[in-house]
């Protein structure tokens, strides 16, 4: 179950959405030696940095983390994604997550039922799709939520040397987690989390999905993304503070994340939590948040020890991480890179 002792684990980073920078951005990241470049779908696309990044870069792994695969359909996304890894060269992975089914059904206006099952259909849609492409097979896949049955040579890319891009997927839930370690190549553990939920919860769930498809760990990849909480001064250290528990807090007032609270016995704060981001109180909900708690969910270490107490927490879990940009100096990723390294 558990990963190699002696693998290293490799960190990843964001890029931030400015077309005119990305392209240097993800340069220097690959220079400095990060694993990965990564693109949100927040208030942006994800895919059109990564496009950038890819032209101005040749070793790098590129990643979407997460784009919204219920707010598409699989055929949009075997696209663009198949795309992105022949101009890539093969360094990409498309990143996915369900989200929640407010954002689904007000924002995408799209359907949703049965998230588990819903992605796992997805994800073999998917799957099925580029097997029409790269291997020439006959398009027929039909399932409960998605149908492909037309691929006609006009519409299809053919198959590239770099075949289809390798597929992510972000889970909270025990179910999400199955359908991630049955039909993913690598689980995107939301950042919102404990190593309490991630030892007693996710592990677990990835062994029965593991069991289900006949894989094993080797088969697979764990992505541990973590909020850091260090600083250099006292005055910088108490803004970072600030800004990761507002985030943590915002997380934590979605009820389907509300297990992870559980976890380390903090369950009765999602509904207050809940209650005041209807009401937009956004700080007042940070201060619900007790430094104890905060040390649940990030890594708070004078910044000389942050790479310690990572691979204390998650060094026999994690092939990779990526540090929550929530608040801390730009500076800190590279040097957990570099603490990583010695």
């Amino acid at each position: 179950m558990e990963k190699e002792a002696s693998a290293q684990m490799r960190v990843d980073a964001g890029l931030r959405w400015d077309l005119e920078s990305v392209g240097e951005q993800a340069r220097k990241l690959e220079a400095a030696g990060f694993a990965a470049v990564q693109a949100a779908e927040t208030a942006h696309d994800p895919f059109l940095p990564l496009a950038q990044a890819a032209l101005h870069t040749s070793a790098i792994e590129l990643r979407t983390s997460i784009a919204v695969a219920f707010g598409r359909t699989p055929m949009a996304l075997a696209y663009i994604s198949n795309d992105l890894n022949i101009v890539s060269k093969g360094r990409f992975t498309l990143g996915l997550g369900s989200q929640i089914k407010p954002h689904i059904t007000k924002r995408y206006s799209m359907p949703w039922s049965n998230p588990a099952a819903r992605m796992r259909e997805f994800i073999l849609a998917l799957r099925a799709i580029w097997s029409s492409w790269h291997d020439g097979a006959r398009l027929d896949f039909r399932g409960d939520f998605y149908t492909h049955t037309l691929m006609t040579p006009f519409f299809s890319p053919g198959a590239s040397s770099f075949g289809p891009p390798r597929v992510a997927l972000a889970a909270v839930g025990p179910r999400m987690t199955e359908v991630a370690a049955e039909v993913a190549d690598v689980l995107l553990v939301h950042a919102f989390t404990t190593e309490t939920y991630v030892r007693e919860t996710t592990l677990p769930a990835l062994q029965r999905g593991w069991e289900r498809a006949g894989k094993s760990r080797g088969d697979f990849e764990i992505a541990v993304p973590v909020f850091i909480v260090a600083a250099d001064n006292e005055t910088e250290l108490e803004q970072v503070k600030a800004g990761v528990k507002q985030q943590l807090a915002f997380y934590g007032s979605t009820p389907a994340y509300r297990i992870v609270l559980e976890s380390v016995g903090a369950g009765a704060l999602q509904p207050e939590l809940n209650s005041l981001s209807k009401r937009g109180k956004w700080r007042e909900m940070g201060d619900l948040f007790s430094d104890d708690l905060l040390e649940e969910f990030a890594i708070v270490a004078e910044p000389s020890q942050i790479c310690q107490r990572l691979r204390e927490r998650f060094g026999d879990i994690a092939d990779r991480t990526a540090l929550g940009s929530t608040g801390h100096s730009e500076n800190m990723a590279s040097r957990v890179l570099e603490q990583l390294r010695s």
